[in-house]
């Protein structure tokens, strides 16, 4: 039987965490670690090979849920509470691919594609054990 306390407990969809995640990731490229500067839609149709439509589409949503801001057209900026999501689900995934590549000696290609699938499947609460685990075992992430 299904326990309903059990599962990722996620406020966003897969989707929408990869555009979160890439909005930050590309803000992190361009120097501009806080997303404060903003970047533009056209970076993350690129980054995530989606179209412009998807993009807006996914920022209506993100928008919606307080995690960026936007203005009309203008670049799009982490809000406090989107910055902190998109670094955990960062986090998350560095996390997992350094375990499955260094630990279990996955291709880092395959570990790359097979973090990101797994940091949606897994609880925040099991990501963040996880994270603490990797820690304690001396692994270190930059934010």
């Amino acid at each position: 039987m299904a326990r309903s306390d059990v599962g990722p407990q996620h406020s966003l969809t897969m989707a929408n965490e990869d555009y979160l995640e890439a909005i930050y990731r590309i803000a992190k490229e361009n120097g501009d670690a806080d997303a404060g500067e903003g970047i533009r839609s056209v970076e993350v149709a690129e980054k995530l090979n989606v179209s412009k439509a998807s993009v807006n589409k996914a920022l209506s949503t993100l928008k919606e849920s307080g995690m960026v801001d936007q203005t009309r057209y203008g670049k799009v900026t982490l809000t406090p509470k989107g910055r902190e999501y998109a670094q955990h689900v960062w986090m998350c995934h560095r996390v997992l691919r350094a375990f499955l590549a260094d630990d279990l000696g996955v291709d880092p290609e395959t570990a790359d594609t097979e973090a990101c699938l797994m940091e949606h499947a897994l609880s925040m609460d099991t990501q963040r054990r996880w994270i603490e685990y990797m820690k304690k075992q001396g692994v270190t992430f930059e934010k």
